[in-house]
């Protein structure tokens, strides 16, 4: 099924994939003119407070992201809603992505559609950003480690879900959640990256058994929203015994 997945030609469906990729790393021209990160510079204000209050819920209710806000946290890397996100218009179909020049993710509050789709850019970008902090990730020259980052991000972040998967009309079968969590790396880095697919699928290849069984700060794949409930609730309780030795 991955074999297949790799021949098949841009189109229509690849397009409408590429419209749901969390873009890793991109570092946004417009951003940097000034030195600096902008904050939606050409947005409407109903865009920017319709993404804003998306994002606080997505911040105050998502298990996933509330996992990840405490594993940054204990890290050392805390997350502040007002420094470290920025709700912008984006050029092309990008939803969302993680500006590592100034730790700031982007969200691209013309393109996300509704919550459940900032619940998943946010989370993704969150893996990003966490990877960014307990790691030395060479983003701009080190493909692999670009792909080993989009790896965790596609498995852990839901992206690959049995539900994400029927509305893409995707059905699997053994092993669908690797051939998914593949085939959306592969994506992403084509999505920030002008390189070929069989370059980007290379990269993926190599790193790709390491990556995808680091299920950091997790602990595991978190397939549900109750998953990632009961992950959070283990981190928690892993934070508390540590701290009493």
């Amino acid at each position: 099924m991955a074999g297949a997945a790799e021949e098949r030609e841009p189109g229509p469906a690849v397009g409408e994939q590429l419209q749901e990729q969390h873009v890793a790393c991109q570092v946004f021209p417009e951003r940097l003119a000034e030195g600096k990160p902008l904050r939606g510079f050409i947005s409407s204000l109903s865009k920017d407070q319709k993404c804003q209050l998306m994002l606080q819920k997505t911040l105050e209710t998502n298990p996933y992201v509330r996992l990840l806000l405490d594993a940054m946290k204990h890290s050392g890397c805390a997350v502040n809603k007002e420094r470290h996100f920025s709700c912008e218009d984006c050029s092309g179909n990008v939803s969302g992505g993680f500006d590592s020049s100034s730790s700031q993710i982007v969200l691209c509050q013309n393109n996300i559609r509704n919550q459940a789709h900032m619940n998943r850019v946010v989370t993704h970008e969150l893996i990003h950003a966490f990877d960014h902090c307990r790691a030395h990730v060479d983003w701009f020259t080190n493909v692999r480690h670009l792909a080993c980052s989009e790896i965790r991000a596609a498995n852990l972040s839901g992206d690959c879900s049995l539900i994400n998967e029927i509305f893409r009309l995707h059905f699997g079968l053994k092993q669908h959640h690797q051939t998914c969590v593949r085939d959306r790396a592969i994506l992403s880095i084509l999505a920030v990256r002008n390189i070929s697919r069989e370059v980007a699928q290379k990269a993926v290849d190599e790193v790709f058994e390491s990556c995808f069984n680091d299920h950091e700060p997790f602990g595991r794949i978190p397939h549900s929203k109750t998953d990632a409930r009961y992950a959070h609730r283990d981190f928690q309780n892993r934070d508390r015994y540590y701290s009493n030795i």
